[in-house]
């Protein structure tokens, strides 16, 4: 750990908060919008088939690796741990939201607000299940690699952390999801292979992101690569 003035605690805190809010919102609304699916032509070279709700997740697996570089384990722990709570929480407000009746002249009557948001619940068990296992996997990984290179290679531990991790995330919800009949067992090897190999291609993309945000930090923080901050 490493003493900061008071001006500097006041920052680092703002920007832990900062990170844990774009956490917390990628996570819930990757949930909420995941039954719309899109294809994405590669260059030509690979066509993806995915859900929109995976476009937001990827950011959960660079935050957790910016808070576990920056703040250490514990904090990282703590970002995901509140997550759960704020799924189950937006779970609650749709749960509410549903059993409120619509009126005739509504824009949006209950049959179509169920159609979008009905399968919310299983969606968001298998996704909690799944985002469970893969961060708190990428979360130990990561740690396992800073301590093997003594804080060096932080391309290592970032990319070698998010492809397992987004494997087990990818390949857990789908199981999930399939099992609960939310989606056919005949698009599963399908979506797992486009979800996963979306996934490691923005994990490799966001490799700069990383080193950007950790170099700034560690700057201005005077943080060595084996330090880390205390808020």
């Amino acid at each position: 750990m490493t003493e900061l003035s008071l001006s500097q605690r006041l920052l680092a805190q703002r920007i832990y908060f900062i990170l844990a809010a774009l956490f917390i919102t990628s996570l819930v609304v990757s949930n909420l919008i995941f039954q719309k699916f899109f294809s994405w032509d590669f260059f030509g070279i690979y066509t993806f088939k995915i859900s929109v709700g995976i476009l937001p997740y990827p950011i959960t697996f660079l935050i957790t690796d910016i808070v576990s570089e920056i703040y250490g384990k514990k904090r990282a722990n703590q970002v995901v741990t509140t997550g759960i709570f704020a799924s189950v929480f937006s779970l609650l407000i749709i749960w509410v939201a549903a059993s409120v009746p619509a009126l005739t002249d509504s824009p949006i009557n209950d049959k179509l607000f169920l159609k979008v948001f009905g399968n919310s619940a299983i969606a968001v068990f298998a996704s909690m299940m799944a985002y469970l296992l893969a961060q708190y996997i990428d979360i130990q990984i990561f740690h396992f690699w800073k301590r093997l290179t003594k804080g060096k290679h932080l391309w290592l531990r970032n990319n070698f952390s998010t492809f397992l991790s987004q494997f087990v995330d990818t390949f857990s919800v789908l199981f999930l999801l399939c099992s609960f009949e939310i989606l056919p067992w005949d698009i599963f090897t399908e979506l797992l292979i486009s979800g996963f190999l979306f996934k490691v291609l923005i994990a490799a993309l966001d490799t700069p992101l990383l080193y950007a945000a950790v170099f700034a930090m560690r700057k201005y923080f005077n943080l060595t690569p084996t330090k880390e901050l205390e808020i």
